[in-house]
């Protein structure tokens, strides 16, 4: 039986991309056009999928490192 990969090089952009999509998915079927966005997911995401994916964009914004200076005093905005 083959074994999942583990290992994913994904860059910056392919995230950012990823994120965009889920964002259009969400959207589309929150003002429930969910027929055709809905046959495009797995089957494990048919059962609740707009709290699957506010699941999975809230673990890819946990995984984001924001820049905040060391050494010098920070000033937002």
């Amino acid at each position: 039986m083959p074994k999942a990969n583990r290992n994913f090089e994904l860059t910056i952009q392919d995230i950012d991309l990823i994120e965009a999509a889920l964002h259009v998915t969400k959207r589309e079927m929150s003002t429930e056009r969910m027929a055709g966005t809905t046959a495009m997911l797995p089957e494990a995401a048919v059962d609740d999928p707009l709290r699957q994916i506010d699941d999975l964009l809230g673990r890819l914004h946990n995984q984001k490192v924001f820049y905040r200076p060391g050494k010098s005093a920070y000033v937002s905005g």
